[in-house]
């Protein structure tokens, strides 16, 4: 696990959107899987930018959606596709046939996740994850299962109630749809975004305690290509050479960035 530590939020957020213009000039045909919410908003606003000046393009690329919750209305802003769409998709020039989202309405949710994890296929280039304050990745839950594939899943009570923030009534979600873990470990590259003090603890654990389903976030440590960029206030409760040692080979350093 590669530990990228920013000294502000402006740094980190500078960081990851330049790191991900060098992924799509790189690899102009590079199939993602994103998040939607509070911690990449800022990233998708500079994405944005980037497209908009022409220092960056979507359009020979693929995305997919993370997760998706249930029970709320078609556009209810606080649907996970609305706000991904709202907040990058509709602003950059990506082709509306090469965006996937979760129907979580369809009448066979079972059969629509085979048909989702069918799309995904040869699988992703490079997955954008936040954590949850009790360590999930996109909707996996702690107990998820490290081979878990699309589905429906019950939401625990922490991430009903972080759902709140993105809404603008009471009908909270209690369940949902997520790519599992299978897809998301199996892709080729990982980053894991965390910006706040709210988020400190669990990187703590994520990052230093065990590895163990109990916290989903714990098990980025076992992929080959995982890079975890955090500023200052979230990698406040983190050792982070130290964890670095432990973990990776020689070659890979925590980096500090101003």
């Amino acid at each position: 696990m590669n530990l990228l530590r920013f000294d502000s939020e402006a740094a980190w957020l500078a960081g990851v959107a330049a790191a991900w213009r060098d992924r799509l000039c790189r690899h102009p045909r590079l199939r993602m899987c994103l998040p939607s919410g509070k911690t990449p908003e800022g990233v998708y606003a500079a994405m944005a930018a980037a497209v908009k000046a022409g220092n960056a393009s979507f359009r020979t690329t693929e995305i997919f959606a993370l997760d998706e919750f249930g029970g709320l209305r078609p556009d209810d802003p606080g649907r996970c596709v609305n706000m991904l769409r709202q907040q990058l998709i509709d602003r950059i020039d990506l082709p509306r046939d090469r965006f996937h989202a979760l129907d979580v309405q369809a009448p066979n949710l079972e059969a629509m996740c085979r048909a989702y994890d069918g799309d995904i296929g040869r699988g992703f280039d490079l997955v954008l994850l936040g954590v949850g304050l009790n360590g999930h990745l996109g909707m996996n839950e702690p107990g998820s299962t490290r081979d878990c594939p699309t589905r429906r899943v019950a939401l625990h009570p922490a991430t009903v109630e972080s759902a709140a923030r993105y809404l603008n009534h009471d009908r909270l979600p209690t369940w949902g749809v997520t790519v599992g873990l299978k897809q998301l470990l199996n892709s080729k590259e990982v980053w894991l975004l965390a910006a706040g003090p709210a988020k400190a603890e669990i990187l703590a654990r994520a990052v230093n305690g065990p590895v163990s389903t109990d916290v989903p976030a714990s098990l980025l440590r076992e992929h080959p290509n995982c890079s975890c960029f955090l500023d200052a206030e979230a990698a406040a409760r983190l050792s982070l050479l130290a964890a670095d040692a432990r973990r990776d080979p020689p070659r890979r350093r925590s980096r500090r960035h101003h």
